[in-house]
């Protein structure tokens, strides 16, 4: 009879996935059959950039609920006050937002030229920054932290940066990236863009180990070709998709996601499919709350980005994403902007391979699928944990002690 056993106050420290064990740090060796990773990612460290203070009681990073619990604490005792948050990604820009609702004066510091630069393009980025600003958020742009100033306490009082400006500070924040947890495996899997290289099912290298998450790489069906997604989202679909394939194999086909991003701050809500190559077509009122982008590369839609969206539209630029469509006319794609969405959206799902022909439109035929498309629905906005134990998976094989 299948059964779930959790093992806390311990971490494996060591495998070896030819032999099928794990090595806890309490001295406990477990055997599997099948080992799910799902180890996360780490957030990188000020150290790693060669700037001490990261054990500074007011210096937060944001992965776990050991962080998020300092986070809470550092704000809690900052009412008022100043906070610097280092990096202007996904990280920095949802502690800002929080960190201004609180009451706290925000500003924060990276090297680009804009906010988001991974994903936004400036005319986004540009959005949200006035945004940002007009809430009291400052940015500092173009420069990066060098070190800290501290008081006789060890915590941060000021943070010094390369362009010699001197902000003063009573809490600091750092979001400059991830790195995925693979080091139990480094020399025994096959790695590939940072992540444990998977199949279509989650498989590694070695047929016993699946990985999901922060720490996979795997291929993207939609545009055939290797990825890591690092989203929640993503985390979830892959972790059932692996037990799917566990439990199931004969019926379980390749792992088939569109890549989805999304954020809630302030009153906005964004949501993001696909990839931002190629060339973008903006559309909607920049100047109020709905507006988008396409991404079109090849002569095809490849990405779409919805800010202030329906429920309904998001589900659309989530189908026309997924259909990959011929565009032929960029001027028409942007005169058209969301309509172009929602008027492919409502067209009966297909369930046979036809040939349409040109809609005489200038955006070109769009292809169907041989099964109708699933909807898109978004999660409700959760930070994953990185550093998670990795899961081992056994047939009713019981753990042995040595």
């Amino acid at each position: 009879m299948a059964s779930i056993e959790l093992v806390l106050g311990t971490r494996v420290i060591s495998a070896d996935v030819r032999r099928r064990t794990l090595l806890t740090a309490a001295g406990e060796t477990i055997s599997y059959k099948i080992l799910i990773v799902a180890t996360g990612a780490r957030a990188l460290k000020l150290e790693e950039f060669g700037v001490n203070g990261s054990d500074a009681e007011n210096v937060c990073y944001l992965r776990n609920l050991t962080d998020a619990n300092r986070l809470v604490d550092a704000m809690n005792s900052c009412s008022r006050g100043n906070a610097v948050i280092i990096g202007g990604g996904y990280i920095g820009m949802e502690c800002a937002a929080s960190l201004v609702i609180n009451k706290i004066n925000v500003t924060m510091v990276f090297p680009e030229a804009q906010c988001m630069p991974r994903l936004f393009t400036p005319k986004i980025a540009s959005f949200y920054e006035d945004y940002y600003k007009a809430k009291g958020v400052e940015f500092v742009k173009g420069t990066v932290l060098t070190s800290f100033d501290m008081d006789s306490n060890g915590k941060v009082v000021a943070v010094n940066l390369r362009d010699g400006k001197r902000l003063p500070a009573d809490m600091v924040v750092v979001g400059i990236g991830i790195r995925p947890n693979t080091s139990l495996f480094e020399g025994q899997l096959t790695m590939e863009k940072g992540g444990i290289k998977v199949n279509g099912k989650m498989q590694s290298s070695n047929s016993s180990v699946y990985a999901v998450g922060d720490v996979a790489a795997f291929p993207v069906k939609l545009f055939s070709e290797t990825r890591r997604l690092e989203h929640v989202d993503s985390a979830r679909k892959s972790a059932r998709h692996a037990v799917s394939a566990i439990m199931d194999p004969e019926k379980t086909g390749d792992f088939d996601v569109v890549p989805f991003f999304y954020s809630r701050v302030f009153t906005l809500s964004w949501q993001f499919y696909g990839d931002n190559v190629g060339e973008a077509v903006h559309f909607g009122d920049f100047s109020g709350n709905t507006f988008g982008a396409y991404w079109v590369n090849k002569g095809h839609l490849v990405g779409s980005f919805l800010e202030g969206g329906t429920k309904e539209e998001y589900e659309a630029i989530a189908m026309i994403t997924s259909l990959k469509p011929a565009i032929e006319d960029l001027t028409k794609l942007e005169s058209q902007g969301l309509s172009y969405a929602m008027a492919v959206s409502r067209e009966p799902p297909p369930t046979q391979v036809i040939n349409v022909g040109s809609s005489g439109s200038g955006l070109g035929p769009y292809p169907v699928l041989e099964t109708p498309m699933y909807r898109w629905h978004a999660t409700a906005g959760v930070i994953l944990a990185g550093s998670i134990a990795a899961f081992a998976y056994w047939y009713g094989r019981r753990r042995r002690r040595w």
